[in-house]
């Protein structure tokens, strides 16, 4: 018997449910997001099953955040300082399934330690990339930049630069939207699993874009973006739990 999908869960800045069991622990630093907007149809067809485009004001958007993964760690184990650790790009789309969790949907992902990648693509099919990558901070100047290592296409390219501005004392409703994502969505072995999170509300500043040349987009099979961002933000961070996979079961990300 099929049934009516469910509204979706508000946009909140807040967690929109409970990670009583933590599963896997890290945290995210010196965040840059940027975001262009996109046709649903465009996206839809990258989306796993059981999902479709989730959208503001009839438009989804493609994202392309970049920072700090800081001290990965499982269960109660405290996170690890080197493999742990390390610069991450990800290209990122936006979902909502039928029981009307939001989410996001992982493009690709791509980060300078080479285990880490190896066990995330092989053991819980996640589309992480190894690359070349750093960050930079000078005052209120933050840079990063990748270059793919493996698997291809090899050497496609990041390069961003953003000015951090003043911190947002209300952030608007999209920009909640863009941020605040509670739960991640992705196929495993043909199945469709939900992974939840929680973190403390974002810290988002204003930031401009002094330089992007980016080739990671299109790489993830979308549509090169015409014109600039629509969105630029910067947050020093969050730390994040993740709960055991909602049912029907699954396995992770790491």
């Amino acid at each position: 018997m099929s049934f009516p999908p469910a509204p979706a869960e508000p946009i909140s800045p807040d967690p929109v449910h409970e990670v009583p069991e933590t599963l896997l622990t890290q945290s995210w630093l010196d965040l840059s997001f940027l975001h262009w907007a996109a046709d649903p149809a465009d996206v839809a067809p990258l989306l796993p099953a059981g999902t479709v485009p989730d959208t503001y004001d009839g438009l989804t958007y493609i994202g392309l955040v970049a920072f700090r993964m800081h001290r990965v760690g499982w269960f109660k184990v405290p996170g690890i300082p080197y493999l742990g650790t390390f610069p991450e790009t990800n290209v990122r789309l936006y979902s909502v399934d039928r029981h009307g969790r939001r989410g996001v949907v992982f493009r690709s992902l791509e980060a300078s330690r080479l285990l880490p990648v190896a066990v995330a693509r092989s053991a819980f099919q996640m589309p992480y990339m190894w690359a070349k990558m750093a960050i930079h901070r000078d005052a209120d100047t933050i840079s990063y930049t990748s270059s793919r290592r493996w698997p291809g296409p090899r050497g496609a390219r990041c390069r961003i630069a953003v000015r951090i501005g003043e911190r947002i004392e209300e952030p608007t409703a999209l920009e909640h939207f863009l941020t605040a994502r509670w739960g991640m969505h992705n196929a495993f072995f043909g199945r469709s699993v939900y992974l939840r999170n929680v973190h403390p509300r974002w810290s988002l500043h204003r930031a401009d874009l002094l330089h992007c040349e980016d080739e990671l987009v299109t790489a993830a099979g979308l549509p090169s973006p015409a014109g600039p961002p629509v969105s630029v933000l910067y947050s020093p961070g969050v730390p994040v739990r993740f709960g055991r996979p909602a049912r029907p079961g699954g396995l992770p990300t790491p």
